[in-house]
């Protein structure tokens, strides 16, 4: 017999190699028909599988994103499936699981298109509504291979090969289709209800651009239409936000050919990026920081000692100089070391605090890139905190504080994650040990609740991630604090302490926005191009109703330039409505039309680009004075909306 224990602490004892689908029917009928997996031991593991030992069992439903996981794992290889009765000489490469959905990567000569995805969707109803059972078997690394190679399974070929020889292989078997597959997948796919093929795009055999281009299917399902009918519209709503898209529209940015993944800001793109680092400097300046710059290009024995020459060189770029071997800097951690090393410090000047606006450089695949949010080079809104062991929690402390009233202004909600030590990590046990419990209790005395990442810490130290939630329920991985012992020994960075003698400092590396390219595509989406009027590129544009009124609005639109708003007079021979709709196109936040009874009087039609409960632009009437104090109110709190 072995002995399961449930969440609630509760336990029962079941015959040696019980099916997990057994133990939720155990319970009741009515778990068993809801449930789609099960998390062992920290594992999730299908329905069909089953226990030989002692274990710790949580049931999941879709709500979960185990069950999300295994849901979508097993849709795609009913896409497989379908793909492969409709098309027989396609070859399969892999087909994961993803934050929304899944893909399968595919090797055919016929180019697959929408319509296909239509076709592929039918079937895949089929498959789902023929009932079939996912089996699971395992065989020996050989036995695999003399299975997928007269088949011509290249791709499951090379994964077999690049897996250890005395390895057991696991497959699913699913209809006349069977994969290489760890799992874990539904026990029945009667549950994929809902189904949606999203798109098509290009994908490399890993990743890697010298292997071959193959044809990537995108696609998502779920338990009920009506979840599936509120995906979309959320997947719709993302398209309209899409910051390529605005960004293009607004000419705030372009990508060019001659620089793939280096993106160009356009004069409308700086006022944002400008005002964003004038708020991010005044913000660190209260919070007792100082500001430094250091170099881009840096010899190449830094990186070796750093660590990153190990850990991180096939993301690195590099260069020639003077026949010595240099590397553009992928982080700013070295440089800000090299400063402190400059001189010798004592405990009374900790903690020092220095921020800095660097510029990073880093190798992505041209098939990861995406608008501002994946680049391969961005400006990081970095500091590095230097400190002695007892002041870390309160340094820590004082990181979210900041991260609260930055957030903040932007009406972001976040969510931390807590990331301990990975398997490539550098340094002792026991100081990742105290490292790690210097964030939880910093967490813990500041009552913030976290999700616990155990393994995915940095290589050099544990550390906090911020994860922001936009306007329509997405999240982004902006801010992070990483906990470093390990630079400091590398690097033999010292310091005098109270008894007068040299001691080692502790760093923390941290960022609140992440990068300055990112964190604008994400303002872009939040806002839909609509932004708080502080950051607006246009804040107000003064529109003459004809001819005769332009001598009258020029006067208005200088006063309010006196007033130090950025402003733009619209003199052109157009109608009125076709201006008042480019205006609205290109999200101006206020516009002043202005025609014979606003010159009369001085009181001014102004509209707003929100919307009322009608769906139309917010209008009121007031005198230029009025309109000047309303507008600076607006700009120094920082207002979200109007």
């Amino acid at each position: 017999m072995i002995k399961v224990t449930f969440p609630d602490g509760s336990a029962r004892e079941y015959e040696k190699g019980v099916q997990l689908y057994e133990i939720a029917r155990s319970i009741s009928e009515g778990l068993a028909r809801n449930v789609l997996g099960a998390v062992v031991n920290g594992e999730t593991r299908g329905l069909q599988e089953t226990l030989t030992e002692n274990a710790s069992v949580r049931f999941v439903r879709f709500e979960d994103p185990e069950g999300k996981a295994i849901f979508w794992h097993t849709s795609a290889h009913i896409m497989a499936l379908a793909v492969q009765r409709l098309y027989p000489d396609v070859r399969f490469a892999i087909g994961p699981a993803i934050d929304d959905g899944f893909y399968y990567d595919f090797d055919t000569e016929h180019r697959f298109s929408p319509e296909d995805l239509e076709r592929i969707e039918e079937e895949m109803k089929k498959i789902v509504a023929e009932g079939h059972l996912l089996e699971r078997f395992e065989m020996s690394r050989e036995e695999a291979l003399d299975r997928f190679r007269p088949m011509g399974e290249v791709y499951k070929v090379d994964l077999i090969e690049s897996l250890p020889e005395d390895e057991v292989i696991s497959f699913y078997q699913l209809g006349e289709f069977i994969d290489l597959c760890r799992g874990p997948h539904l026990k029945d796919i009667s549950k994929v209800k809902a189904i949606k093929l999203l798109s098509i795009a290009g994908a490399y055999w890993r990743g890697d651009e010298k292997n071959k281009m193959l044809q990537r299917i995108y696609g998502t399902t779920y338990e009920k239409k009506k979840d599936l009918e509120a995906h979309l519209h959320f997947l719709e709503e993302a398209k309209k936000r899409d910051h390529r898209k605005i960004g293009r529209e607004m000419d705030l940015f372009s990508m060019h050919e001659e620089g793939p993944g280096f993106p160009f800001f356009h004069s409308k793109g700086m006022i944002i990026r400008n005002e964003l680092e004038s708020f991010w400097r005044e913000k660190h300046k209260a919070a007792g920081y100082d500001e430094i710059r250091t170099p881009m290009i840096l010899n190449e024995s830094l990186w070796h000692r750093s660590g990153h020459w190990d850990h991180y060189k096939e993301n690195m770029y590099f260069t020639k100089i003077d026949d010595e071997e240099y590397a553009i800097k992928p982080m700013n951690c070295p440089g800000s070391i090299l400063i402190y090393k400059n001189r010798m410090y004592s405990y009374r000047d900790f903690p020092m605090r220095w921020a800095e606006l660097g510029l990073v450089h880093r190798h992505e695949l041209s098939g990861a890139l995406h608008g501002l949010m994946r680049v391969r080079a961005f400006t990081q809104d970095d500091a590095h905190l230097f400190m002695t062991a007892g002041m870390i929690k309160e340094e820590i402390k004082g990181v979210i504080r900041l991260c609260d009233d930055i957030y903040g202004t932007f009406g972001f909600n976040y969510h931390m994650e807590l990331s301990t030590r990975p398997e490539n990590s550098m340094g002792e046990r026991e100081q990742w040990d105290f490292a790690e419990l210097q964030l939880k209790e910093a967490l813990g005395e500041m009552g913030r609740e976290y999700i616990l990442n155990e393994g995915d810490g940095a290589f050099y130290g544990p550390k906090i991630d911020f994860h922001l939630a936009d306007a329509i329920g997405r999240t982004w991985q902006c801010g992070t604090i990483q906990l470093d012992f390990q630079m400091p020994e590398r690097f033999d960075m010292t310091y005098i302490n109270e008894q007068g003698e040299k001691a080692r400092p502790v760093m923390v590396h941290r960022t609140i926005l992440g990068s300055l390219e990112r964190f604008m595509g994400i303002l872009i989406e939040e806002f839909a191009g609509k932004f708080p009027l502080w950051i607006a590129p246009e804040q107000v544009r003064v529109i003459p109703v004809s001819d005769r009124h332009h001598a009258f609005s020029k006067k208005v639109a200088d006063q309010l330039l006196e007033a130090g708003f950025r402003v733009r007079h619209d003199q052109r021979s157009e109608k009125v409505g076709y201006k008042i709709r480019q205006a609205q196109m290109e999200k101006v936040p206020y516009m002043l039309v202005i025609g014979d009874k606003e010159m009369d009087e001085g009181v001014f039609a102004v509209r707003h680009f929100s919307v009322d409960e009608k769906g139309k632009n917010k209008q009121f009437e007031m005198g230029l004075p009025e309109l000047i104090d309303k507008l600076r109110e607006e700009v120094s709190s920082r207002a979200i909306q109007a």
